[in-house]
């Protein structure tokens, strides 16, 4: 498929503005583009953080805390099976033990019996733990039927997500999500993780105002901020200034070694080394191995190596969740050639897809379906439905299904226009705007592949399905240095504040297989030789072209070398 290889606009005053400020030339040009109009935007100190107490129910959940520690009552924290919900499990756990409570525990639902969120099954477990106060964490905001269930047994309610909710909300006593009506908090793409370190800084200002801590005596809660920046980018949320603050302080204390013994151990079980952290270690090394547990196996293993403070332990649980994380790769392999193959004998070669894609299989595992989705989204340019049969007992005849989208078409309004018309398809669904989830009856799959090819074909314009590639345009020879890319990797990169790619056209001097899918080449970049590889790409290059690329650092004996990582090419 080809893509177009576009350039960002770069404003010329902002761009100098910022370099007048003493911000290096290139990342004032790369910033400018990405719409920092000054050098206060990129001030990263905590005194900038968006104000707690605009985020709404914060002040309500910090009384309800405070009254249930003051009552040394039991909490229990109900957490997700993603890295997101793991974190925000571990800052909560974490968070409410430093500010004096003493009974804090979590219920982790289990992916294949219990379903995403708080079910009423669900909440009557964490009654039988003898818990008084149930507290959601990245989940909870489509939970009518679990909250109504924690109430009737007797236990308070405190919902804080980040999830978009529905026209009903639940009952809740407090909720806090910076998505629901009426919240005025300015970062609506707050992670779950975001959402609990914020709720826990209310909290400590009310039992400050309480008299429990003075401002010298009170815990430092900045030590939960690797957490909150592991969190934040695993989650793929936007990297608002606000959530590049949080992950910048977060960045800033791994690097000094200020991190749970678990991260530590987890950057050694990846090769990773964590006094040169990067973004990208997060959503590529850590993230993907906490979220195997949730995928294959137990988020407890997640949660336990995030909270533990036993050095020999948290290497234990790495080298498991590595393991899973082996295991998951595997498993992915398969499933991925089966789902491409499917995906592609939906239409002819010649031919593009189909407005939308859908794919099934019996032998699919559940806990894998989204990274495949995210596979095929990525390789044919369609929003995408994979489906697994559902493991848990009694529930054999349905199918849970993860979707992945493309920019331009909102995958969880997608579902909810699919479930207006067709109000007895969906069992459950939600969701953000690139990915989203549903359960159907197995006997409405063909249904619900009829209806998001409509909704599909109605939404997409041909612009949409155009894949476009924003690039920094060229780069100047005198940057093609290794100093300078370890500078531009150790800024905060994500989504919504893509990581810098270069485009321009180049000399391909020579090209070979590597690996039997990579294509390793030699490039003339302005005159100058460099090393190039294009990770699973078999076709070969003319001898000039137009090529997208990142750049990368390449150690050999030594020395160290530039190389472009090939991401796309016009041809």
């Amino acid at each position: 498929m080809s893509f177009q290889i576009l350039t960002r606009d770069v404003p010329p005053r902002s761009a100098w503005t910022l370099e007048q400020a003493g911000i290096h030339p290139l990342l004032s040009r790369l910033f400018a583009a990405r719409g920092i109009l000054s050098p206060e935007e990129l001030d990263d100190g905590l005194a900038k953080l968006l104000a707690p107490s605009t985020l709404m129910g914060t002040q309500e959940a910090a009384t309800l805390l405070a009254n249930a520690i003051a009552q040394n009552l039991k909490l229990c924290i109900v957490a997700d099976y993603d890295c997101d919900g793991a974190t925000a499990c571990a800052v909560g756990l974490r968070g409410l033990r430093m500010l004096g409570a003493q009974h804090v525990s979590y219920i982790v639902p289990d992916r294949v019996v219990d379903g995403y969120g708080l079910t009423a099954s669900i909440a009557k477990r964490v009654k039988a733990s003898g818990a008084d106060v149930l507290i959601t964490v990245d989940n909870g905001i489509a939970s009518l039927e679990g909250v109504a269930t924690a109430q009737s047994l007797g236990m308070q309610v405190l919902i804080t997500d980040h999830h978009l909710p529905a026209a009903q909300v639940p009952n809740a006593e407090v909720i806090v999500n910076p998505n629901q009506a009426g919240c005025a908090f300015e970062s609506k793409s707050l992670a779950g993780v975001g959402v609990m370190f914020y709720v826990l800084l209310v909290l400590r200002a009310e039992l400050r105002q309480r008299g429990v801590f003075s401002s010298e005596t009170q815990p430092k809660l900045d030590a939960l901020l690797p957490l909150v920046a592991l969190g934040t980018v695993a989650d793929v949320v936007k990297l608002d200034n606000n959530n590049r603050r949080l992950v910048a302080q977060g960045l800033k204390r791994i690097r000094a070694g200020l991190l749970p013994c678990g991260m530590q151990s987890l950057f050694r079980a990846a090769g990773r080394e964590a006094k040169v952290a990067t973004t990208f270690d997060f959503g590529f090394a850590l993230g993907p191995r906490i979220n195997a547990a949730g995928r294959l196996s137990d988020m407890t293993l997640g949660i336990e190596c995030l909270t533990t403070d036993d050095a020999m332990r948290a290497d234990e649980l790495a080298k498991q969740l590595d393991a899973i994380n082996r295991e998951r790769r595997d498993i992915e392999g398969d499933m991925r050639q089966q789902a491409m193959e499917i995906a592609e004998s939906l239409f002819d070669e010649s031919d593009e897809p189909p407005p939308a894609i859908c794919v099934f299989d019996p032998d699919f595992h559940e806990g894998i379906v989204g990274i495949v989705a995210s596979r095929i989204k990525d390789k044919f340019h369609r929003p995408c439905f994979v489906f697994a049969a559902s493991n848990a007992p009694g529930k054999e005849h349905e199918l849970k299904g993860s979707g992945r989208s493309i920019p331009g078409f909102h995958l969880r309004d997608a579902l909810d226009l699919m479930a207006k018309k067709y109000p007895d398809m969906l069992l459950r669904f939600g969701g953000h705007a690139m990915a989203a989830g549903c359960t159907i009856e197995e006997e409405n799959l063909e249904q619900f592949e009829t209806c998001f090819m409509e909704v599909a074909a109605q939404l997409l314009s041909p612009a949409t399905l155009q894949r476009k590639l924003e690039t920094d345009g060229p780069l100047d020879g005198q940057y093609r240095r290794a100093e300078f890319v370890e500078v531009m990797h150790r800024e905060v990169w994500g989504q919504g504040f893509a990581p810098p790619v270069f485009s321009e056209e180049v000399d391909v001097l020579s090209q070979r297989l590597v690996g039997e899918k990579h294509l390793a080449l030699k490039l003339k970049h302005q005159g100058q030789p460099v090393d190039g590889i294009w990770f699973g790409r078999i076709e070969p290059l003319p001898a000039r072209v137009k090529l997208a690329y990142r750049l990368d650092v390449d150690e050999w004996q030594g020395q160290k070398r530039v190389r472009f990582l090939v991401e796309a090419a016009e041809i």
